[in-house]
């Protein structure tokens, strides 16, 4: 595909996006090389509001979504403008009979693919159809999964674990983005799609979520793997998956010992049940995966040896009351997981994916492979420092193989 000025391909981009009658949505993301966009990512598309038809911007950060509307004319042409300024790398502008993707080159130039569609569509103006979400309350995932009825309306009961959901995409997005931007991960393609494993998937929840935002809405190449002990549950996140023609697979198998051939890109652990978090970190770092995404559960394993061993001075107000043990196992629990990914060569961040009203279990491990293991060194003496205080000895060092 040969390249063309940058400017000449946005100029045709912003013609397409200021049609207030034939843009479906235009999504603006990445960076390019050097620069720093204002926002994550910017979706653009029209309403239809009781003042008349205006241009909706919904930009994110890395926390949420900002929305503004913008009336047509010179109101919406200036925030066009002011966008197609911003250094973004992609953007993909769909029309109701044409779709348009702009890939900007290391060397400043355009990579500009329109692809005629066999049929034209509808493009939706409805002002509240998704309130700024990824995933929509009435996207076919989430009536399959049982977490909206069947008219697409979230069913009350399961708010707390849309929105839990919810935000661990938006972390997702932000981590995967990032995560190619920097080159720690590679950039998926047709013939080597990105692949993804969730483990301990359970119901499914998060697979089927992450498959359909990552193919659906970022529009990337991806193969997904759910792991679940279970076979039931694997059988039944098969079926929904086939239900939905959606390319996941389901593999039946403990954690600690499932083989993915080839290994995966993305390795996902949301709330596995105390040490089998432990399990999928060290299965991630065997895989040598670029990106790890964990969201530790019950950490009764620390929690149980501090019961068993005296406190050392002056912490004994840490462990002398059940509730602050327990709340302090789970931090020194996490301390350790995060010290020893960053022995094996990741850069960590310990991060809330989502507010505690919605779950107690909000704590998130981010780990990006950024360099060779650490064998000494300050990172190695402060681990090595705080087991020895605590008598403790994390699994996670043990299946590790760290003493």
């Amino acid at each position: 595909m040969p390249t063309q000025p940058l400017l000449r391909a946005l100029a045709q981009l912003r013609q397409e996006i200021l049609d207030p009658e034939a843009l479906v949505r235009a999504v603006a993301s990445g960076r390019r090389r050097g620069h720093e966009p204002r926002w994550r990512r910017v979706e653009l598309r029209y309403v239809d509001l009781k003042v008349g038809r205006h241009l909706q911007v919904t930009a994110y950060d890395e926390r949420q979504a900002h929305t503004t509307n913008h009336a047509l004319g010179e109101d919406a042409r200036e925030a066009v403008d002011a966008l197609l300024d911003e250094p973004f790398g992609n953007w993909h502008v769909d029309t109701t009979t044409q779709s348009h993707q702009v890939r900007v080159t290391k060397k400043g130039e355009a990579l500009l693919h329109t692809a005629q569609r066999s049929d034209e569509v509808r493009a939706g103006r409805d002002h509240d159809r998704d309130k700024g979400r990824l995933l929509a309350e009435d996207d076919p995932v989430f009536v399959a999964l049982g977490l909206s009825d069947h008219q697409g309306r979230m069913k009350p009961s399961r708010q707390a674990k849309y929105r839990q959901v919810e935000e661990f995409l938006r972390i997702l997005d932000a981590s995967i983005t990032d995560a190619i931007d920097k080159g720690h991960l590679r950039r998926p393609s047709v013939e080597e799609p990105l692949r993804v494993a969730d483990l301990g998937c359970g119901n499914g929840y998060l697979t089927l979520a992450a498959q359909r935002f990552l193919t659906h809405v970022r529009e990337l190449p991806v193969e997904v793997t759910g792991v679940d002990v279970r076979r039931q549950s694997a059988d039944h996140n098969a079926a929904l998956a086939t239900g939905l023609g959606m390319p996941a697979h389901f593999v039946v198998g403990a954690i600690a010992e499932v083989a993915i051939d080839p290994p995966p890109d993305v390795v996902l652990a949301l709330h596995a049940c105390d040490t089998a978090t432990d399990d999928a970190l060290a299965r991630a770092v065997a895989w040598e995966a670029p990106l790890v995404l964990a969201a530790p559960c019950c950490h009764h394993d620390i929690a149980t040896q501090l019961r068993k061993t005296p406190t050392p001075q002056p912490y004994a107000m840490l462990t002398r009351h059940g509730i602050l043990r327990e709340r302090f196992a789970d931090t020194l629990t996490d301390a350790v997981r995060a010290s020893l990914l960053r022995i094996e060569g990741y850069r960590v961040d310990v991060m809330q994916f989502v507010e505690s009203k919605h779950t107690p279990r909000n704590t998130l491990l981010r780990a990006v492979r950024t360099g060779s293991p650490v064998s000494g060194g300050a990172v190695r003496k402060e681990y090595d420092d705080l087991v020895a205080t605590w008598e403790i000895r994390p699994k996670l060092a043990e299946l590790l193989s760290h003493g």
